[in-house]
Parts: C-alpha cells; sequence; structure tokens
C-alpha cells in the first residue's frame, strides 16, 4: 500500500508544477498545454524525479467526464447545430478514414505491425483533444466558425474513436471480425442511448436546480453531473462521452435561469479554476511518462524508435490533410441541400488550417495505456508497448510541432483576426441596453416616491454606455464622459477597499465584515471592467 505521505508529496509537486508552467506559457505568450507536456517531458528526464505512471481508469473515469462537460458548456448550441455537417465529417468519417488508413499504410511502415495491430493503433490515435485544439485556436485570433468545427470535432469523436478501438480489439484479442450489422447497430445504441441518457439527466438536474439556490450546494452538484452522466450512460453499455455532451449541451442552454446571478459567478470562477488544475495535473502526466513507456519497451533501439515515431506522426497529420479538403467540400455540398441554400465552400486556406489543428491528447494516452496485456489465448498483446510509446509520439509531435506552427501559419495565410469585431455582441449590447432605457423612461412617471433625478442619472449611465459601443462624432462628449465615470469609479472602489483594510487593522471591523464590503467591491468593479472594455 502506497504510503500517504508519499502520495501528498507527490501531488503537491504535480499542483507546483502546473502552478510554475501555467505562469511560464503566460509569459512567453503559448498556451499552456504546450508548455505543461514539455515541461512534464523535461522533468521526466531528470534523475531521481519520481515516476507517475497514468492510469487509464483516472482518465475515463475521473477527468474525461469534467473535460468533457466544461467544453460542452462553454459550446454554443447554435453554432455546433449550424456546423452539424462539417462536424460529423470530422468526428466520425475522419475517425473512420483514419483508422482505415492507419491499417493499409501502418503494415509497410513500421515493422512487426499486421493491418490487425494497425488498426487498433489508428483507432487509438484517430480522436483529438478538446482542450489542446481550442485552447490554442482561440488565443491565436481564428476565425469563430473554425473554432466552432475545432470544438465540436473534439467533443464528439471520442465516442467514434473508443468504438473503433472496441473493435479492433476484439480482432486482435479473439481473432474474430466483428459483423457490420452488429458494429452499426453498437454504434446506434452508443450514439442514441448516450445522447438520450445524457438529456434525461439534465432535464432532471434542470428540475432539481430549479428548487435550489444555494452557491456550495450548487457547486457541488455542477460537480456531480457529469459523472452522473458518464457513469449511467456507461452502465448501460452507451456513449458516456456523449451522455456528458448532450448533458452539458442541454443545461448551458438553461443556464441563465437555472442560476441566480450570485450562484452563476461561484460556478463560473469555480469551473475555470477546476479545469485548469485538471488540465495541467494530464498534461503534465502525459510528459511524465516517457521513462516509464522507454522502459518497457524491450527489443527496439531509440534510434529506430524515434524515427519510427516521427514517421507515425507524419503519416497521420497527412491522412487528416488527405481527407479535410474533399471533406469540407462535401459538407458544404450535404449542408446546402439539407437547408435548401447556397453557402460559399470553405477556402482552401481554411480547410488546411482545420487539417493542421489536428492536435492529439489525453484520451489517446489513456486509450493506449488501457490495452488488455494478454490475448484470448493467454499470450501477450502484440506490440502492446510500442503501440504506446507511438502514441506518445503522436501526441508530443501534433500538439508541440502543429501548436507551435500554428500562429504563424495562420498569420501567413491571413486567417488571424480574420472574424474581426464581434458585431453580434456589439449589436446584442446596444439592444439590451435600449430595452433597459425604455423601460426606465416608461415607468419613470409611474413610480411612486421616486424623484426624477434618479431616472435621469441611471438612464444618462446608459445613454453613455450605449454611445460607446458605436461612437460617433457626436458621441464623442458622451464615451469621454463615459469612461471618466468608469475611471473614476475604479479609483474610489480602491479607496473603499483600503479604508475597509484600514478599519479592520486597526480591529473597528472584524474580518468577516471586511470581506463583505470588498465582495462588493469586487463585483462593481468587474462590472467596470466589462464597461470599459466596450
Amino acid at each position: 500500500m502506497t504510503d500517504i505521505r508519499t502520495v501528498e508529496l507527490l501531488f503537491l509537486l504535480l499542483l507546483l508544477f502546473i502552478i510554475a508552467f501555467g505562469q511560464l506559457a503566460r509569459r512567453i505568450g503559448t498556451p499552456y498545454p504546450i508548455v505543461m507536456i514539455v515541461g512534464g517531458l523535461l522533468l521526466g528526464l531528470i534523475p531521481g524525479i519520481p515516476r507517475f505512471t497514468l492510469d487509464p481508469d483516472l482518465i475515463f473515469l475521473v477527468v474525461l467526464p469534467p473535460l468533457l462537460y466544461s467544453s460542452a458548456w462553454t459550446t454554443s448550441w447554435r453554432d455546433f447545430r449550424l456546423n452539424l455537417v462539417s462536424i460529423l465529417f470530422l468526428a466520425f468519417g475522419l475517425v473512420g478514414f483514419t483508422v482505415l488508413g492507419v491499417a493499409f499504410i501502418g503494415p509497410r511502415v513500421l515493422s512487426g505491425f499486421d493491418w490487425r495491430l494497425a488498426l487498433v493503433l489508428g483507432a487509438i490515435v484517430a480522436p483529438t483533444d478538446a482542450i489542446a485544439a481550442s485552447s490554442i485556436a482561440k488565443k491565436i485570433g481564428l476565425p469563430s466558425r473554425i473554432v466552432d468545427v475545432l470544438e465540436g470535432e473534439s467533443l464528439i469523436n471520442d465516442a467514434s474513436g473508443l468504438l473503433a478501438l472496441q473493435f479492433a480489439i476484439a480482432i486482435v484479442v479473439s481473432r474474430t471480425v466483428p459483423t457490420i450489422g452488429g458494429g452499426l447497430l453498437s454504434l446506434a445504441w452508443l450514439t442514441v442511448g448516450g445522447i438520450g441518457l445524457g438529456l434525461l439527466v439534465g432535464w432532471v438536474v434542470y428540475i432539481i436546480e430549479k428548487h435550489i439556490d444555494d452557491g456550495p450546494i450548487e457547486n457541488t452538484l455542477s460537480i456531480l453531473i457529469p459523472y452522473a452522466a458518464y457513469f449511467i450512460a456507461d452502465a448501460a453499455h452507451a456513449s458516456g462521452v456523449l451522455a456528458v455532451v448532450a448533458c452539458g449541451l442541454f443545461l448551458t442552454r438553461r443556464s441563465a435561469t437555472m442560476f441566480s446571478p450570485t450562484v452563476r459567478l461561484q460556478i463560473s470562477s469555480f469551473w475555470q479554476a477546476f479545469v485548469f488544475v485538471l488540465n495541467g495535473l494530464v498534461f503534465v502526466l502525459i510528459g511524465l511518462q516517457l521513462p516509464t513507456i522507454l522502459a518497457a519497451i524491450r527489443g527496439y533501439s531509440l534510434r529506430s524508435m524515434i524515427l519510427d515515431g516521427a514517421i507515425f506522426s507524419l503519416m497521420l497529420i497527412a491522412l487528416r490533410l488527405m481527407w479535410v479538403f474533399p471533406g469540407s467540400w462535401l459538407a458544404n455540398f450535404v449542408y446546402c441541400r439539407i437547408h435548401h441554400t447556397r453557402e460559399k465552400a470553405p477556402s482552401a486556406r481554411a480547410a488546411f488550417v482545420v487539417g493542421w489543428t489536428g492536435m492529439r491528447g489525453v484520451v489517446s494516452l489513456a486509450a493506449a495505456l488501457s490495452l488488455p496485456t494478454l490475448l484470448a489465448d493467454g499470450s501477450p498483446f502484440p506490440q502492446r508497448d510500442f503501440i504506446v510509446f507511438l502514441t506518445f509520439c503522436v501526441i508530443l509531435v501534433t500538439l508541440v510541432l502543429q501548436g507551435v506552427t500554428l500562429t504563424p501559419l495562420v498569420r501567413w495565410l491571413g486567417l488571424a483576426g480574420a472574424a474581426g469585431p464581434n458585431c453580434e455582441e456589439l449589436e446584442a449590447r446596444r439592444i439590451v441596453i435600449e430595452a433597459a432605457v425604455e423601460h426606465l423612461e416608461s415607468i419613470k412617471q409611474t413610480r411612486e416616491g421616486v424623484s426624477d433625478e434618479i431616472f435621469d442619472d441611471i438612464i444618462g449611465h446608459y445613454r453613455h454606455r450605449l454611445a460607446s459601443l458605436q461612437p460617433t462624432e457626436a458621441d464623442q462628449e458622451h464615451v469621454a464622459h463615459h469612461y471618466s465615470f468608469v475611471e473614476i469609479s475604479r479609483e474610489t472602489a480602491n479607496i473603499e477597499r483600503e479604508t475597509a483594510v484600514r478599519l479592520r487593522d486597526e480591529g473597528r471591523i472584524n474580518d468577516e465584515v471586511m470581506r463583505r464590503i470588498q465582495r462588493e467591491l469586487d463585483l462593481n468593479e468587474s462590472r467596470f471592467s466589462s464597461d470599459g472594455d466596450d
């Protein structure tokens, strides 16, 4: 039994690494998944560093559900639905193409592999990583449609990849080939059952949430939700991945009415930190796996292993690029036929960026580590350790090479910042402010006991905010007034905060009173920050 003090020390070390690598990523302006996996890799090469073994159950049962739920929660259902055809072509079409492509090419470039082992390897590396792709794509300012497609693909293709892996493992372990009919039935149940059970869990949670208004309780419930959806679907032999995604998409549409404003702020802050820690743990742990992986491999020289890993990684990148060009055109054709409209097909530049943004991550490594050690006849699973190594190489190459080169590539192609200002957001802000002004003016004469000066002051503030959204020459005075108001408000908030601290230090108020005052000031200042960004 592992000493609890040792576990505690290792956990503290991991958290320390996450903090250090996260701060480094911020300083150098690099997406943190890249810095953390490289940092973990370098740490793993240091003599004396404790060896961390990544348990696949830890990934599938502990880490994956909340990460998928968080990604689904921040996904726009409208954009997901509009890009659904393109997403499905990638999540199912590209996964199938990758699995079959690796099965065909793999035996020709990898020694000791037949088509069955190559099929297993293809299924393992087919899914992309939900966090790596979207965090990198958003940071460099890719057009929103590309980001939406990449996020949608990575949310769904875990399910199709893991299904393909189940069939591939069955072929190798029991040396039987499942029937096409059986495969389609399994796919149908995994998809329909997973989505249905996820929606059921989401509906039950929505009913429960309507009767709760307590931040700590609802934070705890939000942690429970993805695990409940995943475990229920998994117990029914449906897709836990799709269940979590469906549940998250269902609830995020209702979050505006499901939570009170205070609870919504608390849950948002909690999940930002929670997801950062989980992602940091898995990416650092991926980097730390290399010594353990290398120690398990026998019969290969390090040079030949690295060469095979590089060749296979480039082959995988090439397969994705081969698919996205005809796939994007075909997806656009199907979309136009379904919606009876004419949409311009994605440009070759956009298709190339989608093809280049195929980062692999923790799901692929966990799938490789979950391979059985023995076949049905009791013999060792062939090339198991080498499959794990090749998977690690793919993660490292796609995440680091493609992640680092993506920014200059996007700029060279002229796609960086192509989305321009968020006109949709500006229009929404204008409409909601105008609605507020209209409401204030309608009740100004009917609200007894409230002076006109109060209404005029509030309406004036709203008009200044409205003028700051789309300033004209005539509005410059209003805009200047608004920004002066924000600047002075921040300055006076700092004075209030310093005074509250001084009163606490002098013993005139206790810490609880000071924290209440600070919370109100912090909330107000966050509102000022939002106003200043308009």
